[in-house]
């Protein structure tokens, strides 16, 4: 049987530790990851005795792991025990956020991206009671954590919304109020334009929020609301398109920018690499076409959150035949109300969408 490598305490970063391998927080130099990965939490040494500098460049997306069932509310909301917001980490830098469905019935999602000099909250949920909905204190561990394992007392925070008109994703923003090292983009739609440089470009331009080695693109994607931003995440090739693009019910306001922005949108990801569109919500149960109505604070047989880029391309599709019309139309994955109430019923089946009954509920 081989001998381990003698101990090195400067390969190790761990003076103290009782350990007798050279590697005692992981070898950088095994295996764990994909080739062209160099990110990896694996090479983060116990006690750093300075910042950890990570390599955000890599051949693909970043590895990541979202294979978890997110938490699906109870019949009766009161007697919920779930916790209020539920987080997946993807990877080291890379975390997803969801709150509890009984907390509020759209149960929002939000990111928190971290770089080299500081992270990223995407939106901020529907409530902004932090006794019923803690956003601020699960972001604060979260960022305290991580910075902690990377040698960092401090790390800058940026707060930005896919839509400050948007109700279900701008309520959380009160709770940041006054936070240190923190930047929190304007919900107006002029004072946002000028934060990300597109007074004079939009929608046809771009923004970046650079956190260091880590340059998240801003895609303007009015549609569903005339101030409408996606974010791409070149690390993990990830584009979040808040209400623009989701598995739900996508309520159009306006037909002709929802047309464009998605037409930007496959045009963007012509060039660019996406492994995942994410969404702000989740309303679609696990079989094609059919959704959870809206104000249901148990969802048991929700659809995946992570949707595959080709549904850019399909809801462009469906997008111009909804054009001009005051109708809804169902597909397997997301279903389009242009003109209509978002409660509104179709009486005719579309053609081909399987039309399958979800199991009851109980």
């Amino acid at each position: 049987m081989p001998s381990s490598p003698p101990y090195n305490p400067v390969l190790s970063g761990n003076p103290q530790s009782a350990t007798g391998r050279a590697y005692p927080n992981g070898n950088p130099e095994a295996g764990y990851n994909p080739v062209g990965v160099r990110n990896t939490d694996s090479a983060v040494p116990l006690h750093p005795k300075g910042p950890v500098v990570h390599n955000y460049a890599s051949d693909g997306p970043a590895p990541g792991n979202l294979a978890f069932r997110w938490t699906y509310g109870s019949n009766v909301a009161a007697k919920n025990r779930d916790p209020r917001v539920q987080v997946v980490q993807y990877n080291e830098d890379t975390f997803v956020l969801r709150q509890n469905v009984c907390i509020h019935w759209e149960a929002p999602f939000t990111y928190l991206l971290f770089g080299n000099k500081g992270a990223l909250l995407i939106d901020s949920g529907a409530t902004g009671n932090p006794q019923h909905y803690p956003l601020r204190e699960t972001v604060d561990a979260i960022v305290t954590r991580w910075g902690q394992a990377r040698g960092r007392s401090k790390v800058p925070l940026t707060i930005a919304l896919t839509s400050g008109e948007d109700v279900a994703q701008n309520q959380g923003l009160v709770q940041f109020a006054g936070r240190p090292d923190t930047t929190i983009v304007p919900k107006p739609l002029g004072a946002m334009k000028d934060f990300f440089g597109l007074a004079a470009s939009w929608p046809s331009g771009t923004g970046k929020i650079d956190l260091g080695d880590r340059v998240i693109e801003v895609i303007p994607t009015p549609g569903t609301h005339k101030d409408g931003v996606s974010f791409y995440d070149p690390y993990c090739d990830f584009l979040f398109t808040g209400d623009l693009l989701f598995p739900g019910k996508i309520n159009i306001s306006n037909d002709g920018d929802f047309l464009t922005s998605l037409d930007r949108l496959k045009t963007f990801a012509a060039t660019n690499s996406v492994k995942w569109v994410l969404g702000g919500h989740i309303e679609m149960m696990f079989v094609p076409g059919k959704y959870y109505a809206r104000f249901i604070t148990y969802k048991p047989y929700e659809r995946v959150l992570e949707m595959a880029p080709a549904l850019i391309d399909e809801a462009l599709q469906y997008a111009r035949e909804v054009q001009g019309k005051d109708m809804m139309l169902i597909r397997p994955d997301f279903a389009l109300f242009n003109g209509v109430s978002p409660d509104q019923k179709t009486p005719v089946w579309p053609d081909g969408v399987p039309n399958i009954n979800p199991p009851r509920p109980f």
